[in-house]
């Protein structure tokens, strides 16, 4: 077993609810097998600036219910460079801190990946609301965006009932139409519109029209923020002008944005945020780095982080050459496995949702 004198936490990228429940279970575990801890302020843009903090036990107290992240979150395009690398390794240094746990989404483990090249061992685990890493079955904070999400397209619901109205309502998700999919299903929207999926905005306002004459007074559309028209607009507010348009229906627009972000983390996400957060130090403890922490079929597993990009970069039709150099053809094949099991689950959720918006 590595024997490690001080490990450093930081958060990357968009905050997550469930990210604070990881910083504390790193915490607490590393702690607990004798390993002095930093939490590096403000992702690496913090690590190149060195504003870091000591933990101990009681640093991290209370903050499993706190949404964002106590250590605070940041884009950093000067990591990018050889200079800002430079500038984090040096802090690493010194501090004397022999490995990193970054929090994040897909850019937070290139740059971890970058980190473990350059000699400090580094692990990444999955922060992202909208659960587009790949390689993941989830990723901390989906599960909490989804309840905070619901929680405001029932009150809309509410609303839309009482003046005979359609919402229309655009969430977050950026390419991965995820969060609109499982709400839209869960809210009972007649239609969940997602990048994954050929959307037939024709049979949509046939459906609603035939809803109408059936006597259905509210209509709750889900769209996601990654639908864009041909010219690159976002399509939600087009759709509902033209629902109010084409069908007569009071149609109102409703974007929720950065709100799902925030709020306190669901059970789930605290959950798997702990289990995530003590199996990244053991991996680290073992001597493993370069890894990212995913739950594949219930269960917490290590993968290697190249391949988690290579497999993202798959399933989104991102490959560029020489991506796929250094992975063998198993390897290759698994990542294809991958892509084609997330397009098939989202494919069937979509299908239920068309099957019981009636």
């Amino acid at each position: 077993m590595a024997k490690f004198r001080k490990i450093g936490i930081l958060t990357s990228g968009g905050d997550a609810p469930g990210m604070n429940a990881a910083i504390r279970a790193v915490a607490r575990k590393a702690l607990d097998e004798g390993v002095e801890v930093v939490g590096i302020l403000g992702g690496y843009s913090g690590l190149i600036k060195d504003k870091t903090i000591d933990f101990n036990p009681r640093t991290v107290s209370n903050i499993i219910s706190r949404g964002g992240t106590v250590l605070y979150s940041d884009r950093c395009p000067e990591f990018k460079t050889e200079a800002g690398m430079k500038k984090a390794i040096e802090t690493c240094y010194r501090h004397e801190i022999d490995a990193i746990v970054a929090m994040g989404g897909d850019g937070t483990f290139r740059g971890a990946t970058d980190l473990t090249n350059r000699g400090i061992p580094t692990i990444g685990i999955p922060c992202t609301i909208d659960n587009d890493i790949t390689a993941t079955d989830y990723t901390i904070g989906f599960d909490s965006a989804m309840n905070t999400t619901l929680n405001m397209i029932d009150c809309l619901r509410d609303t839309c009932e009482s003046h005979k109205r359609c919402n229309v309502v655009e969430v977050m998700g950026r390419d991965c139409g995820q969060i609109a999919l499982y709400t839209a299903m869960a809210s009972g929207a007649v239609a969940a519109v997602i990048p994954e999926v050929p959307f037939d905005e024709g049979e949509l306002l046939a459906r609603m029209k035939q809803l109408l004459v059936a006597g259905k007074r509210s209509y709750l559309v889900v769209v996601s923020e990654g639908v864009l028209t041909a010219d690159g607009k976002k399509y939600g507010e087009i759709l509902s002008k033209k629902i109010e348009s084409d069908l007569g229906i009071e149609s109102r627009f409703a974007r929720f944005a950065h709100v799902v972000r925030g709020g306190s983390p669901s059970l789930r996400d605290r959950f798997t945020a702990t289990r995530m957060g003590v199996c990244a130090v053991e991996c680290l403890l073992e001597g493993k780095s370069n890894l990212v922490i995913c739950e594949r079929d219930s269960k917490i597993v290590e993968m290697d982080i190249n391949y988690a990009l290579a497999a993202d970069r798959m399933y989104k039709n991102r490959l560029k050459d020489g991506d796929l150099d250094g992975f063998d053809a198993e390897s290759i094949e698994r990542m294809k496995a991958l892509s084609l099991q997330r397009k098939e689950n989202i494919e069937t959720v979509y299908r239920v949702v068309g099957e019981t918006s009636k």
